[in-house]
């Protein structure tokens, strides 16, 4: 699969006139719990021509690849993406630190990697993490029977706010990671490797009695992460300059001086 997947990422080069700098997996493969009929989240950074930016029209700065049953393809421009990492934008984040790698070339997600403390928001973070637990709960959660896979998407962005709040850092992208810190309570770590065993396997997890002791720790902790939420704060420098630096210094990598 991962050179399929490379093959439809020099299809995209050639057709688009684009230098790819990375390519990763993000989603459920990437965090660890897929399930046998996952399809692959390919995600992506890549870098136009010069003269492309050199237009007084505003273009269409993302590449998406018509979505099938087994793959999902879209990427962002060089630009969008650099001004999104000077939100702490957390998919972006993640896609730095995945560890299923399709494409890395010329050094920049390694630069990216360097920079993102000095980018990264706790703020901005916890309400990404905190507003996707929700909704997720809200939506798949409720009632006596619930969609047992679901879960899974709401507790490790609940875990993932834990760690941000413990460690002041980008929380890993790994499920297992999350739980094997964030969670002390053995029966409920227990119960919830028992389901993310069941998922990796490939069991039909449907509509299923819900887990009591999972959703009062997501009632819970969600009810304590909105007030954390409320009071987080973020001081950070402008990263522009760095940033405006990098995305010169990788136009001139990529495609030349341009004098």
């Amino acid at each position: 699969m991962k050179e399929m997947i490379q093959e439809k990422l020099i299809e995209i080069e050639q057709k688009h006139d684009v230098k790819i700098l990375f390519a990763v997996e993000s989603g459920s493969r990437a965090w660890g719990f897929p399930s046998k009929d996952s399809d692959y989240d390919v995600r992506f950074v890549y870098i136009r021509q010069p003269d492309w930016y050199l237009s007084i029209d505003e273009k269409r700065d993302v590449i998406e690849v018509p979505i099938n049953d087994l793959l999902d393809i879209n990427g962002w421009d060089i630009r969008k993406a650099l001004k999104l990492f000077r939100k702490s934008n957390p998919p972006l984040l993640e896609w730095l630190v995945s560890e299923i790698i399709y494409y890395d070339t010329y050094g920049f997600k390694d630069e990216m990697l360097r920079l993102r403390h000095q980018v990264f928001s706790p703020k901005a973070s916890v309400h990404h993490y905190l507003s996707m637990a929700k909704g997720n709960y809200r939506m798949y959660l409720q009632g006596d029977e619930v969609k047992i896979k679901k879960y899974f998407y709401v507790l490790r962005p609940i875990l993932a706010c834990k760690w941000i709040e413990k460690y002041n850092t980008n929380p890993p992208i790994s499920f297992q990671d999350l739980l094997t810190e964030m969670v002390t309570d053995p029966v409920l770590k227990s119960e919830i490797n028992e389901l993310l065993s069941r998922k990796i396997a490939g069991e039909e997890l449907s509509l299923e009695k819900k887990v009591e002791r999972v959703n009062e720790f997501i009632e819970q902790e969600i009810e304590y992460l909105t007030d954390f939420a409320n009071s987080c704060t973020s001081e950070l420098e402008d990263p522009t300059n760095l940033l405006d630096i990098l995305y010169r210094k990788y136009l001139k990598i990529v495609w030349g001086n341009t004098g």
